[in-house]
């Protein structure tokens, strides 16, 4: 499993990219050469979609896949990659746009849930749904820009929401902690380690782009309900070389 970009500081165990998993030899129909690798990706305006930088780094092209199962293409229009986002361009019926939460105090042990690809061609082809925790209020070596979670990660995993219990986005999906380097130098296998970018940094990197998010703070909801906001915003990519 490839490591996350930018890389961790000197010293520090890096953590997996959540979004790089190996991808089947032949592209599948309509798209555009080899996939390379897949990911995920979700609504944030009219047109406007979020995803990582890694997800799309090194890509010829970007194709998606809507929650109806439509395949479309999608084009690269910003990206940051010191904070591992990326605005994309897509067709305007891709999905209704994501809300993002309205106060931006997150506080440790709020309750999560993400929504994305993992495993794309060994897991299920649809969207997998997890939960957890927020865990600390910073991720590797103390990053400010991102949230360490609970909830379960997996490669597919990147660009994907992290939403509240109301629905509303409040990060997005970036990376893994590397379990296998920890344990070649702890002896001891860390259990639940995740990173996501917070959400006030995804909402800077997207106004700096001229996109203005919805945003709202609303009732609480069960997990389910959560999945059922996000399901027709959350879109498979394909990165194709």
């Amino acid at each position: 499993m490839p490591t996350a970009k930018p890389p961790p500081l000197a010293g520090a165990p890096a953590p997996a990219v959540a979004g790089k998993p190996g991808a089947p030899p032949a592209a599948p129909p309509g798209g555009t050469g080899r996939t390379l690798s897949t990911g995920t990706g979700f609504v944030v305006a009219t047109g406007r979609a979020l995803t990582n930088y890694h997800v799309i780094e090194g890509c010829r092209a970007v194709r998606l896949r809507t929650s109806a199962g439509n395949e479309m293409p999608a084009r690269v229009l910003a990206s940051d990659r010191q904070r591992d986002l990326a605005l994309l361009e897509v067709p305007s019926e891709a999905g209704p746009p994501l809300t993002f939460r309205r106060n931006p105090n997150i506080r440790r042990g709020e309750n999560v849930v993400t929504y994305g690809f993992p495993l794309a061609g060994l897991l299920s082809s649809g969207p997998t749904l997890t939960t957890g925790e927020i865990s600390a209020l910073a991720g590797l070596r103390d990053n400010q820009t991102q949230y360490q979670i609970s909830a379960p990660v997996q490669p597919g995993n990147s660009g994907g929401p992290l939403l509240d219990m109301s629905g509303q986005v409040v990060g997005v999906i970036v990376s893994k902690l590397n379990a296998q380097r920890i344990a070649q130098q702890t002896g001891d296998i860390p259990q639940n380690v995740n990173f996501a970018v917070k959400g006030t940094e995804a909402l800077d990197f997207l106004r700096r782009n001229r996109v203005e998010p919805r945003l709202d703070d609303g009732a609480q909801r069960s997990a389910a309900e959560v999945g059922e906001i996000a399901h027709p915003s959350v879109l498979f990519l394909r990165c194709l070389g």
